[in-house]
C-alpha cells in the first residue's frame, strides 16, 4: 500500500480508503454486514488506513457498522465521516442543513453511532444554500476546539463555496467525484484545491462499478439501488445508449491492462493518483476478497507512455458522457446550490 499526505493535516493516509456507502445498505445494492466487517478487518491487515462513511448512508447503519468493525482497531485508522444532511421523516427524503445546530447535534450523534470520542476528519456532506458559510464553519470549528474533530473538510464544493469557507477555517480535503469517466472537476475545483493547499477524495473513482469489470450489457440493478435512475450525479453512465460504449470503453482498458498483467481497476485508481493533489481515491469493498484483488497490485504504477495512453482513452469516453450531462433543477446533483431534490433526495453520494 502506497500513502501520501492528507491535504494540509500532516497526516499520512493510505492512497486507497474504504468508502462506506454501499455499507449503508439502502441504496448501492444487497450487502452482507458480515462480510462488509470482515472486508473492513482485510483493509486494515492490507495497510488501508483511511475509512469514510457518513451519516446519511443507510441514515446511520453505515456509521454503526464502521464503528463496530473498527472498535479495537480505532488508534491504527484515520476515521472520516459526514454531515450536514437532515431527514424528514414525513415526505421520506434526506434535505441538506448546515445551520449550527445541525452540525453540532449531527456531530454528536455520529460520534455515538461511530462508538469513538474523536473523529479525525468531518465533512460537509453537501452545501447548503439557505445557511451562510460562516455559520457553518464557525460550528464545525466549535467542534474542533472541543476536541471531538480534528480535522476540516467538505464535499461537493465548488471553488466559490471553498473560498467563502477558507475565509473562517482551513480546509483539508474537498471530496469530490473523479474517475476515468468524470473529470468535471477539472474544469475549475482541481485548479483552486492545488492553489489552496486543499486535498481532494475521489470518490466514483471506479465509475460506480463500471470500471470494476462485473458488469456486462444484462446488468440490473434493484429498484432502490440509486445507479437504477440511469442517472450518475447529472451523468448517464447508465442510460441504454452511454452504458454500452461505457463497457466497450473497459474492455478497450482491459486490452491495455493485459499488457501489464494488471485489472482495469488497479489501472484506473493509478490514473487516478498520478494526479498529486488526488489524496486518496475512496472504493466501496463489500468483500474481504475484493479487497484482496484490489490491493495485490496496488504498488502498480502507470509511466508516462502509459498515462498518455491511458488519458486518451479516459478524454474519449468523458466527452462521450458528458455530452449527455443534465443540468436541470430536477437533478441538482453537480451544481451543489440547487436545493432541490432529486429521485433520492440529497442521499446521492
Amino acid at each position: 500500500m502506497k500513502y501520501r499526505q492528507f491535504g494540509n493535516t500532516g497526516l499520512e493516509v493510505s492512497a486507497i480508503t474504504f468508502g462506506g456507502w454501499p455499507m449503508g445498505g439502502t441504496q448501492y445494492g444487497p450487502t452482507d454486514d458480515d462480510s462488509t466487517i470482515q472486508a473492513i478487518h482485510e483493509a486494515i491487515d492490507h495497510g488501508i488506513t483511511c475509512f469514510d462513511t457518513a451519516a446519511a448512508y443507510g441514515l446511520g447503519h453505515s456509521e454503526k457498522l464502521m464503528g463496530q468493525a473498527i472498535k479495537n482497531k480505532r488508534q491504527d485508522i484515520i476515521l472520516v465521516t459526514k454531515g450536514g444532511l437532515t431527514f424528514d421523516p414525513d415526505k421520506r427524503r434526506l434535505f441538506r442543513d448546515s445551520s449550527e445546530k445541525a452540525i453540532i447535534e449531527g456531530c454528536d450523534d455520529s460520534l455515538q453511532r461511530l462508538n469513538t470520542d474523536y473523529i479525525d476528519l468531518y465533512l460537509i456532506h453537501w452545501p447548503d444554500p439557505t445557511t451562510p458559510f460562516e455559520e457553518t464553519m464557525n460550528a464545525l470549528d466549535q467542534l474542533r476546539m472541543a476536541g471531538k474533530i480534528r480535522h476540516i473538510g467538505v464535499s461537493n464544493f465548488m471553488p466559490s463555496m471553498m473560498e467563502d469557507s477558507l475565509k473562517y477555517v482551513d480546509l483539508a480535503t474537498n471530496q469530490v467525484g473523479y474517475s476515468l469517466f468524470e473529470r468535471r472537476v477539472e474544469r475549475d475545483v482541481k485548479d483552486f484545491c492545488e492553489k489552496h493547499d486543499v486535498g481532494i477524495m475521489a470518490y466514483g473513482s471506479l465509475a460506480h462499478g463500471i470500471l470494476a469489470e462485473k458488469m456486462n450489457l444484462k446488468t440490473e440493478f434493484v429498484n432502490w439501488d440509486w445507479r437504477s435512475t440511469k442517472n450518475v450525479f447529472g451523468m448517464p453512465f447508465f442510460k441504454p445508449d452511454y452504458f454500452e460504449k461505457n463497457l466497450n470503453t473497459v474492455d478497450d482498458l482491459n486490452t491495455l491492462a493485459k499488457e501489464h498483467n494488471v485489472t482495469v481497476q488497479n489501472m484506473a485508481v493509478s490514473w487516478l493518483l498520478s494526479n498529486k493533489i488526488v489524496t486518496t481515491a475512496l472504493i466501496g469493498f463489500r468483500t474481504p476478497s475484493e479487497v484482496r484483488n484490489t490491493i495485490s497490485k496496488m504498488n502498480f504504477e502507470l509511466d508516462a507512455d502509459m498515462i498518455e495512453k491511458v488519458d486518451k482513452i479516459s478524454e474519449e469516453a468523458y466527452k462521450f458522457n458528458v455530452a449527455g450531462e443534465d443540468m436541470s433543477p430536477a437533478v441538482g446533483t453537480w451544481n451543489p446550490w440547487d436545493p432541490k431534490p432529486s429521485k433520492f433526495g440529497t442521499t446521492s453520494k
